[in-house]
Order: C-alpha cells, then sequence, then structure tokens
C-alpha cells in the first residue's frame, strides 16, 4: 500500500544504513525492544522499519542521542519470563496430572489383584426373596424334603431333640426346567436365614487357586452368618470328576473341587451352613462329593405328570386372564412331557398372542396356537393347490390313519398340511398316553405300534405313488425308527438275543471316562446280528403299515381331499371318519379299529423301565 506516492511498510534497512540514516536525521523516533533485540524505527517521510539490533548496543545509543533522535525503551522481558513461567507451569501440572492418574490405576489393579481371590455372592437378606413354596407346584414330593431343612433351621430343637443332624449338603438333581433354581428361591424366600447365591461357573477362573481361594472366602463369609444356606447352580461346572482331563494334571478345577470337598467335611466345623445345589448332570460329578457327609441328600425333580401340570399351569394363571371355557386339566393333558419352563412359556406365548389379536382374555385357540408354535416352529405361507401339496396329504394321512388303526398307539390329536417354518409342510401330532409316561413302562406293543406309525409316511407314498416314486419326507421318521429298533435290541431284549443289555442308555460322553472307550461291549458277529435285527424289525413295521393301508386306499383318498379342503382334521372328527369308513365295509369284529377303541389287544409282551 502506498500513500501520497511513499511506502508506509518497505524493505528494513539494515544496521549500517540506519546509523546513516541518524545521522542524516531522516529518522523520526526510535523504540527498542530488550527482549527482542530489535529496535523499531520511524522515518521523517512516515516509513516504518524494524532493524535487528545487538543486545546493550552502545553505538546505537551514542548515535541517536548525538543525532538528537528520540529513543524509547520498551522492558518486555518480564512478559516473556511470565509466560514461560506460566508454560512451565502447565508442563508441571500435566506431568503431575499424568502421574496421579498411573497411581491411581495401579491401586485400582493392586486392589483387584487384593481381591481377586474373594468370592462375590448375592447375598438375600432375611425377607429378601417374595417367592414361596406355594408359588411352586408340579413337585410335591421333593418340595417335602427341602420343608424339612427349612424346618430344621426354623426349630432345630424339634430334630436335635432325637439325634438328628441338620444335613450338610442337598442336591436337586433334574431335567433342565423342571424347578430347581426355583425352589432354591422358594427356600430362600420359606428359611428366614441369610441365602448365598452363586453359579459354580463363578468360582472358576484362569488362574490356578483362585476357585478355591473363593470358596474358602465364600464359607468364611457364610459361617460369619449361620446359620444360613449356600445355593451353587449348576455345580457340575466345578464338581466333574477329578482326572478326567486328557493326560490328568493339576488344573484350577479340580483345586476348586478339593476346597469344596475340604470346606463341606473337612477338618474346620461348619454347623449352620448348608450347601444346596442343583444339576442336570449328576454323572458326571465326582463320588467324593456325593458320599453323605457332604451331599447328605439327593432329591430328583422330574417331568410334572399331568396333576402337576395342571398345578403349574393354575400358578402361572394366577396373573393371566383366561377364558372361562378353558380347561387347565384338557390343557395338562394335552401337553405330555412338558416341564414347568415348558407351561410357563405356553402361556406366555399364548398371552403374547391373545394381545397381538386385540383380545382381552387367552381363549383355547391362543393356546393351541401358542402349542403348535412351541412345538413345530412358527407358521409359513400355506401351500397352493399343487402336487406337493398332495403327496403331503398323502403322507400325513398315512401317518394319521394308521393311529387309529393300530392296537396300542398312541391317539391322534390332529392332523394338518399348514406348513411351519424349518421346512415342515404338514403333520399328524398324537397325544402319548398318560398312563405309559406317568409308569415309565413301555411295553413291546407299544414301541411295535410307534413303529408302524412312525413308517406310515413313507407306506402311503409306497401304496399311492409306487416305489419308484418315494421321497425323502420320511428321512425324520426313519432316524427315529432306526433308534427305536435299535434300542429295543440292544437295551430292552426285545429280540431274538435274548434279556442282554449289549448298550448303554446313549447318554453324552464324558470327556476322559467314555472317550476311550471306543470299541462296543459285544463281538463282530454280535454286531453283525444287532444291524440284521434292527432291519428285520423296521421292514417288519414297514411291510404292517402298507399291508394296513393297502386296501384302504379309497378311505385315504377322502382324507386327503377332507384334509386338502379343510388344511386341518381334528383327532375327534378324524376318527369319526374312519370308524364310518370301517363300518360302511364290515370289518372283522377283531379289527384294529375295535382293539384301538377297547385297548385290549391280546398281545404278550414284557414290560420295561426307561
Amino acid at each position: 500500500m502506498r500513500l501520497n506516492g511513499l511506502s508506509t511498510r518497505d524493505p528494513a534497512p539494515s544496521y549500517s544504513q540506519l546509523l546513516k540514516d541518524l545521522r542524516a536525521g531522516k529518522v523520526k523516533d526510535l523504540e527498542l525492544s530488550l527482549q527482542q533485540r530489535e529496535v523499531r524505527v520511524r522515518f521523517d517521510d512516515g516509513r516504518q522499519a524494524t532493524v535487528p539490533v545487538f543486545s546493550n548496543d552502545q553505538l546505537l545509543l551514542r548515535t541517536a542521542e548525538q543525532a538528537k533522535v528520540p529513543l524509547t525503551v520498551r522492558d518486555d522481558r518480564a512478559d516473556g519470563a511470565t509466560a514461560g513461567l506460566v508454560a512451565n507451569g502447565l508442563l508441571v501440572l500435566l506431568l503431575l496430572g499424568g502421574l496421579a492418574l498411573l497411581i491411581r490405576r495401579s491401586a485400582q489393579v493392586a486392589n483387584r489383584a487384593m481381591g481377586f481371590g474373594s468370592s462375590k455372592p448375592r447375598l438375600q437378606e432375611e425377607g429378601g426373596v417374595a417367592v414361596r413354596f406355594e408359588d411352586v407346584a408340579g413337585i410335591g414330593e421333593a418340595k417335602e424334603e427341602l420343608q424339612e431343612v427349612v424346618t430344621f433351621l426354623k426349630e432345630p430343637e424339634r430334630f436335635t431333640a432325637v439325634g438328628a443332624k441338620i444335613p450338610k449338603g442337598v442336591l436337586l438333581v433334574g431335567p433342565p426346567g423342571t424347578g430347581k433354581t426355583l425352589l432354591a428361591r422358594a427356600i430362600a424366600g420359606e428359611a428366614g436365614v441369610p441365602f448365598f447365591s452363586m453359579a459354580a461357573s463363578e468360582f472358576v477362573e484362569m488362574f490356578v487357586g483362585v476357585g478355591a481361594s473363593r470358596v474358602r472366602d465364600l464359607f468364611r463369609k457364610a459361617k460369619a452368618k449361620a446359620p444360613c444356606i449356600i445355593f451353587i447352580d449348576e455345580v457340575d461346572a466345578v464338581g466333574r470328576q477329578r482326572g478326567a482331563g486328557i493326560g490328568g494334571g493339576n488344573d484350577e478345577r479340580e483345586q476348586t473341587l478339593n476346597q469344596l470337598l475340604t470346606e463341606m467335611d473337612g477338618f474346620a466345623d461348619n454347623s449352620g451352613v448348608i450347601l444346596l445345589a442343583a444339576t442336570n448332570r449328576p454323572d458326571v460329578l465326582d463320588s467324593a462329593l456325593m458320599r453323605p457327609g457332604r451331599f447328605d441328600r439327593r432329591i430328583t425333580i422330574d417331568l410334572p405328570d399331568r396333576r402337576g401340570r395342571e398345578a403349574i399351569l393354575a400358578v402361572h394363571a394366577r396373573s393371566r386372564p383366561l377364558a372361562g371355557a378353558v380347561s387347565l386339566s384338557a390343557w395338562a393333558s394335552r401337553t405330555p412331557g412338558f416341564s414347568g419352563a415348558d407351561l410357563a412359556n405356553l402361556l406366555n406365548e399364548a398371552a403374547i398372542l391373545t394381545a397381538r389379536h386385540h383380545q382381552s382374555e387367552i381363549d383355547d385357540g391362543a393356546l393351541a396356537g401358542a402349542l403348535e408354535r412351541i412345538t413345530m416352529g412358527l407358521t409359513a405361507a400355506p401351500l397352493q393347490d399343487s402336487a406337493k401339496k398332495r403327496l403331503i396329504g398323502y403322507h400325513e394321512v398315512g401317518h394319521a390313519l394308521l393311529t387309529t388303526l393300530v392296537p396300542k398307539a398312541d391317539p391322534l390329536d390332529k392332523v394338518t398340511l399348514l406348513p411351519r417354518s424349518g421346512g415342515v409342510g404338514g403333520f399328524a401330532r398324537m397325544m402319548p398316553d398318560e398312563e405309559i409316561l406317568d409308569s415309565g413302562l413301555i411295553s413291546k406293543a407299544y414301541l411295535q405300534a410307534r413303529l408302524v406309525v412312525a413308517l406310515g409316511g413313507r407306506a402311503a407314498e409306497l401304496v399311492v405313488f409306487g416305489p419308484a416314486e418315494v421321497t425323502q419326507g420320511a428321512s425324520g421318521d426313519l432316524d427315529m425308527v432306526t433308534r427305536i429298533c435299535r434300542e429295543m435290541v440292544t437295551r430292552y431284549g426285545f429280540s431274538s438275543l435274548g434279556p442282554v443289555a449289549l448298550e448303554g442308555d446313549g447318554a453324552e460322553v464324558f470327556l476322559g471316562r467314555d472317550w476311550l472307550r471306543s470299541e462296543p461291549p459285544y463281538s463282530r458277529e454280535t454286531g453283525n446280528r444287532i444291524d440284521a435285527l434292527v432291519r428285520e424289525l423296521a421292514s417288519s413295521a414297514l411291510d404292517q403299515a402298507v399291508a394296513l393301508l393297502q386296501p384302504r386306499r379309497a378311505l385315504m383318498d377322502e382324507l386327503v381331499e377332507m384334509l386338502i379342503r379343510d388344511e386341518t382334521i381334528e383327532g375327534e372328527a378324524f376318527r369319526a371318519v374312519v370308524t364310518s369308513h370301517e363300518a360302511a365295509h364290515q370289518q372283522p369284529t377283531g379289527s384294529a379299529v375295535a382293539l384301538q377303541a377297547t385297548g385290549k389287544a391280546d398281545v404278550e409282551a414284557a414290560q420295561v423301565g426307561v
């Protein structure tokens, strides 16, 4: 920028030129900065420039004095010192803050390290759990056993007067969903003593000795609040058999188990502390853990019977609006083999379906939809009328028709062509015999009837479409048939091999105990006979199914047309059609239908426990 032809910011003159300009009187004034060691020059013509100078420049001072040019000295060294001090202070604060953070984190790590071996049980004080024994249904015998433990804690003198000792350990055994943990919560609500609860997996860490330390810490805390109850869920996580690992070793789990054995029945007294544990794998627990003095009581919680299921449904129905027409007794009969968790899920799914349909009460339709959703999966888009739909219809009618024709077979509940997720195009659902489930005894005739019914789909395809047109739709049925046939031969003695058990119950392999037992306990010749007998049983069942269905081809066509039209046929309606057809064609008095109706088939069969 230029003013009046002059530049206000021209290039700075050199030091020697500045001295010449001073002597020539061209400089108006000077301003000297001691910190920056430079002088700001203003010339008479309005120009300004900054010229570096020497520290304590006496020549410049004398020249300015001789030329009578005003010189102003600006001492900005104090400002620079202040700025430096502030910068240094910030740096020191930053270093101190980082050091404090490191110290704090080190202290936290040290605290965690010091508390690594301490247990962290969930403590329920008296009155902290709202569940009571009346909230647990369907397992009356187990409740009575545990009520004695609660009574012992509340009235110990009643037992000590006759020399009885409080049990040190109670083991709850049963399939998943039968109510083991719910029973433990009920004990916590009823006992009126402190209740410690932990999962067995919380003891085990990657560092050897930590689990044992946590066991010691848990029992130390429990003894301080005795009398009390300790509940360990899924105790098989730490209670598995010692020495079962490949190669053995002094691993963390075995250390934890050893400490648990010592705390339960060792040198130190732990009177007033009851250990309650739950597992669904009692077969893998260490024998030292199962002996009296540690787990004194072993309470088995099985799947509920019909009355038990009805009681469980009544408990879960308290908080749900059921329609007046709903019969809990009928639904208990329709849900054999269901656990308490399954029944709770049934009512919950029914409630969800009720809300989805904007209804105010749970009716039988919602319960039926929930049952099918649980057992068969989610509904899929209905099949269009096609050859596939007709083939599936014959397959399912084959199953359903044989349930009515074969003595000892489970009665039909419904047959449907409504598909389900997972590739299920339709299904025929049977209702297992409640007496068989309750007694646990299965006859040879019942198993043979199951084989014939299971092969009804394949038999229907053979009768209607011929051997060349059968499909893979019976693959799941063949798996079940193979399993039943093999169990009849190798476990139940239902074959010409005689009353011998050649195989176990097919439980899960326990690594280290069963893994190396690859050779079967019988010879190769016996194995060949087993395979031949399994094939013979399956082939005989298929022949029986074909023999029953072939003369009833017209009935099958009628039922398939009815099924395609209605898509679902209930068991009563299906049996009515079959009975009417059989009566119209004047079947012999001793027909399978009559035998099925009376349930008096003359079958010689041994009874076995399963």
